[in-house]
């Protein structure tokens, strides 16, 4: 048997990998995140391979140990630059490119035989993930980004309700602007709005009897119409 088999240390660290990236990814594919349980686990499981890889091969070829590890790095920063987004002035994906350098690094520590301290970073994400995230919509610090359009006969029906609204609620309307549609008219404009000042702010919007479409959500945001007249 050469170094470089298949032994049941190289099949624990795989396998271990894969259930942390797993786990974390399954969290972020129950969020509707654009990295979710494929691509945390196949990084996890890439990352322990390409640290396993390192070491064999120095063994057999006394190679520095580091040199293949030393080259992910890189890799992970393109993977997780990809992850980024900026839309209508917004910055997205900050989260997941963070997610995917971190679960580079337990592939790496799990490959390297450090199982307890990738089994504890793996949880410790896990409860930074649900626990402030859980946190941010209950304190409502994360805002987002909305484009809203509201359709009415008159543009003055659409206008002065809407600017006593947002002068009720301190909000600021962004890239406002107004035109003809047929036989309505139509105001379209930003908002930077929680997630749950954004469900109270339809139920507000459709008070004023317009007709209420959402025109842009955050990505991987189930998109919500709500339509009265």
């Amino acid at each position: 048997m050469t170094p470089l088999d298949l032994t049941p240390t190289i099949v624990l660290k795989l396998l271990l990998a894969a259930v942390l990236g797993g786990l974390v990814g399954l969290e972020r594919e129950l969020r509707g995140k654009p990295a979710g349980l494929r691509t945390n686990m196949f990084i996890c499981v890439g990352s322990a391979l390409f640290t396993i890889l390192s070491t064999e091969l120095a063994r057999v070829g006394g190679a520095d140990p580091t040199r293949v590890a030393s080259q992910l790095i890189p890799g992970i920063g393109f993977i997780g630059a990809g992850s980024i987004i900026r839309a209508r002035g917004s910055v997205m994906g900050l989260t997941t490119a963070a997610t995917i350098f971190v679960m580079a690094s337990i592939g790496m520590a799990v490959g390297g035989g450090l199982y307890g301290t990738g089994i504890f970073m793996a949880l410790l994400i896990l409860g930074a993930l649900s626990v402030l995230g859980w946190l941010e919509r209950r304190l409502r610090l994360k805002t987002e980004i909305r484009v809203y359009r509201l359709s009415g006969p008159t543009a003055e029906g659409i206008l002065n309700p809407l600017s006593e609204m947002a002068r009720a609620r301190n909000l600021g309307l962004h890239n406002l602007t107004c035109r003809r549609a047929d036989e309505l008219y139509e105001v379209e404009f930003e908002l930077d709005v929680a997630p749950q000042a954004h469900s109270e702010l339809l139920r507000e919007l459709n008070n004023l009897k317009l007709r209420c479409e959402i025109v842009h959500l955050p990505y991987g945001e189930r998109e919500e119409r709500s339509q009265l007249f």
